[in-house]
C-alpha cells in the first residue's frame, strides 16, 4: 500500500483538491482556466473543488473577479485546527455515553451472566442460603470472619440429612468468636467433615462443583462478593480448596473431655468392633489413642490460636490450659509445640 503523503487529508480534503490548493498557494493567485489546463480537468469539476476550498476558508475570490487567491495559512489552517480540536473534545465527551450503551447492549444479549459481584449483605446471605437449598452432592467451604449470616444455619443440617458430602475448613480466626468450637463440633457430629488451618485467603462456598461464592474483601462492614458459574473459574477454586484441605488439621471427634479412654485391645485378643485405620496403627505400635481433649488441644495449637482463645473455646481457665498443655508436651516427650506436632503426627493423633 502506497504511503499517503497528503498533508490536508485529516481535514477531509482529497489529494487532488490539495494539489489544486498548493498550486494556487505557490502562484499567489490562479484562475479556473489555468487550473483546468494544469490538471487537465473539466471546468465544472474545477469550479466545484475551488468552491469547496473557499468554503473551508483556504481560498478567497479575488476582488477583481479574476480567479482565486490563497488565504494566509497561519490563520486559515489554525482556524480549521481549532474546529478539529473542538470535534475531538466532543467525541471524547461522548465516549463514556456510547460505551455505556455498548455495555447495555452486550448485557441484553445474555440472559444470566456467569459471573457477577454482589455488594448487598442481604443478597449475599440469600444466595448462600440458596446454595445450601440446591446442593445435591457436595458442598465445600472456607470459613473465616467477617460473617453476613448467623452461625449454625439450620439449612446446613438439612443438607447433611439429605446425604450431601459437606467439607469445611476453618481459619484460626473463626474460633475467636465465643462458642465457635462447640458449634463446629456440633456440625461435625451431624456429618460435616471439618478441618482447621492457621489462615485462609478468602471466604468460599462451592456447591456441586458448579457454582461458587467467594469474598473479595475482608473488611468488616464492606461487602464485595463474587458469584460465578464459569466452569474454568469454579474448577480453579475447587483445586484451591483441595490444596488447603490437604494441609489442614482434622477436627477431633465430638466426645466429652471426661469420657474415659479405652485402651486398644492387647495383641492377640479379639475385639467385637471393627478397628479403624488409626486403631490398627495404635495396635501395631502399642501406643494408646489420644483423648478428645488432647486432640482438641493439638488441633487448636496447630492452627495457631492464642492461648486465651483456646482456653475460652475449650471452657478452661488460662491457668488450666497451661497445665494441660504442659502435661501433653510431657506425654509426647516434646520440648516445644513444633516437636509436639511432629510426635503427635507420628503417633497418628492428628
Amino acid at each position: 500500500m502506497a504511503e499517503d503523503n497528503s498533508l490536508l487529508r485529516i481535514m477531509g480534503i482529497e489529494h487532488l483538491s490539495e494539489r489544486i490548493f498548493m498550486f494556487v498557494l505557490h502562484r499567489g493567485r490562479a484562475t479556473a482556466q489555468e487550473i483546468c489546463e494544469r490538471f487537465d480537468l473539466p471546468e465544472s469539476e474545477v469550479h466545484e473543488r475551488l468552491e469547496s476550498l473557499r468554503d473551508m476558508g483556504l481560498l478567497a475570490r479575488r476582488s477583481d473577479g479574476e480567479g482565486f487567491a490563497p488565504v494566509d495559512p497561519r490563520y486559515s489552517l489554525r482556524a480549521i485546527a481549532d474546529r478539529l480540536n473542538e470535534s475531538v473534545r466532543r467525541l471524547q465527551d461522548q465516549t463514556p455515553v456510547l460505551a455505556e450503551r455498548f455495555d447495555r447492549g452486550l448485557a441484553s444479549q445474555t440472559e444470566s451472566p456467569k459471573t457477577q459481584v454482589l455488594n448487598d449483605p442481604d443478597a449475599v446471605a440469600g444466595l448462600y442460603a440458596r446454595l445450601q437449598h440446591q446442593v445435591v452432592r457436595e458442598f465445600m467451604a472456607f470459613d473465616r470472619p467477617p460473617y453476613v449470616t448467623a452461625s449454625m444455619d439450620p439449612l446446613q443440617a438439612g443438607s447433611l440429612d439429605r446425604g450431601v458430602s459437606w467439607r469445611a475448613i476453618y481459619a484460626a480466626s473463626s474460633f475467636e468468636v465465643p462458642g465457635a468450637w462447640e458449634e463446629v463440633e456440633e456440625l461435625a457430629s451431624q456429618g460435616e467433615q471439618s478441618r482447621v488451618i492457621a489462615d485462609l485467603p478468602l471466604k468460599l462456598a462451592i456447591a456441586d462443583r458448579s457454582i461458587a461464592l467467594l469474598s473479595l474483601s475482608h473488611e468488616s462492614g464492606h461487602i464485595e462478593t463474587l458469584v460465578t458459574e464459569s466452569q474454568p473459574l469454579v474448577n480453579a477454586l475447587c483445586d484451591l480448596f483441595e490444596f488447603y484441605w490437604e494441609r489442614s488439621l482434622r477436627m477431633p471427634k465430638n466426645r466429652s473431655f471426661e469420657e474415659p479412654v479405652v485402651a486398644p485391645p492387647e495383641p492377640g485378643t479379639l475385639s467385637l468392633a471393627t478397628p479403624t485405620a488409626q486403631e490398627k496403627l495404635w495396635n501395631a505400635s502399642s501406643v494408646r489413642p489420644p483423648t478428645h481433649e488432647e486432640q482438641a488441644l493439638l488441633t487448636l495449637i496447630g492452627a495457631g490460636l492464642k492461648d486465651d482463645v483456646i482456653a475460652r473455646q475449650l471452657g478452661m481457665s488460662p491457668r488450666t490450659l497451661r497445665r494441660r498443655s504442659q502435661d501433653l508436651m510431657t506425654e509426647l516427650g516434646a520440648d516445644n509445640r513444633f516437636q509436639a506436632g511432629v510426635e503427635a503426627s507420628r503417633r497418628g493423633w492428628v
